[in-house]
């Protein structure tokens, strides 16, 4: 198999152009800041315009629930009628207030059905609150909603693209609430790491404190502490844009991650192979059926029947042979050598996760 070649051509590939890994990464790149995120809001409401598309009120009685309550809230009482609009549709409302959101901004909101409509388009929210995880309402959503999918049928026919039941409003919803912090009082903060890693963090800490004396230090490989202190005893809202264009070098463990679904390997430029010998034999069994038919002699009695004719080969690999693989191959020439030679992923795959097996591949591979 070619893949047996592919190894005793792996030493020969060690210039391909690979993305220097070690290059410098800002450290807002890398890092969160304490507090300073994003706030998920959620809702309900009503959906309403729509063109026969809407919930089935005897289906949806949550619907009804809700058209009964807002009418009842307008001064209009339809407690004893029954209701058979198929033009309004129950929907839930999500929303992301970026952090440091001031009353009055405005904020993008998604809209999902949630009974059985089966398209929003032309619909038109009805003004609805938006509450945090404290029950608070922080924003309240109105508008026309645009919606990015159809469906469209006809009596032998359907045709459909994206998802019509899903809508979005831009700026559909206002701040009327603010998220209190007040960064500007804050006498220390921490900068969270989105990869975990003990010389990443030293580094941040490193960096930071050879601009400013002191005012940096590790806490554990996800946090590093920044406060004035030190040659530095000005404000934290000043030294964060200061501090957090600064270039670093990241550093993270070995890691081959492998999706088998899709046939996906993304390998780090820390991947390493040991020695190792390696042959890749298949046994490859063809069966072919060739049935024939037997007819009777002339003028007798009996009957023509069909008769079973298999053929089978049977190859083993017996042409294989060890392929040496030397210290220190690396993913400049792991790469190289399985591109030049066509080798698909999930036959990397396979390779891959016998190497790990054997000891020679010094990664840890995550299967996904």
């Amino acid at each position: 198999m070619r893949i047996l070649a592919i190894f005793a051509a792996l030493l020969a590939f060690t210039t391909v152009s690979v993305p220097d890994a070690h290059a410098g990464s800002r450290i807002k790149d890398i890092v969160d800041i304490e507090n300073v995120r994003t706030n998920q809001l959620v809702g309900y409401g009503l959906v309403v315009g729509l063109a026969g598309t809407g919930d089935r009120i005897r289906n949806v009685p949550f619907t009804e629930e809700s058209m009964q309550a807002m009418l009842e809230r307008m001064g209009v009482s339809i407690r004893d009628t029954q209701l058979r609009t198929k033009n309004v549709a129950a929907v839930s409302i999500t929303a992301s207030m970026p952090p440091f959101a001031r009353a009055g901004s405005r904020i993008d909101v998604q809209v999902s059905a949630m009974g059985d409509a089966t398209s929003l388009q032309g619909g038109t929210l009805i003004v609805s609150a938006l509450r945090g995880l404290d029950g608070e309402i922080y924003a309240v959503a109105q508008g026309n909603v645009a919606v990015s999918g159809f469906k469209a049928q006809g009596a032998g026919a359907n045709i459909s693209r994206g998802v019509s039941t899903s809508a979005r409003i831009a700026g559909g919803a206002i701040v009327e609430r603010e998220v209190p912090y007040e960064l500007g009082n804050a006498t220390s903060l921490k900068l969270a790491l989105k990869n975990p890693d003990f010389t990443t963090a030293q580094r941040i800490a490193n960096t930071i404190n050879s601009r400013f004396q002191g005012v940096a230090q590790m806490l554990d490989p996800a946090t590093v502490e920044i406060a004035s202190r030190g040659a530095y005893t000005g404000s934290l809202v000043s030294l964060i844009p200061q501090i957090e264009n600064l270039e670093i070098t990241v550093d993270q463990p070995a890691r081959v991650v492998v999706n088998e679904a899709s046939g996906t390997v993304v390998m780090n430029a820390d991947v390493k192979i040991s020695p190792v010998a390696i042959a890749q034999g298949g046994l490859t069994i063809s069966i072919m059926e060739t049935p024939v038919a037997s007819q009777p002699g002339p003028f007798s009695r009996g009957e023509t029947v069909v008769l079973p004719r298999t053929s089978i080969e049977v190859d083993d690999g017996g042409g294989a042979s060890l392929a040496m693989l030397d210290q220190g191959a690396s993913l400049k020439s792991l790469v190289a050598g399985l591109n030049s030679l066509g080798v698909s992923p999930r036959d990397l795959i396979t390779i891959l996760q016998a190497l790990k097996t054997a000891g020679a591949l010094q990664a840890d591979i995550e299967v996904q």
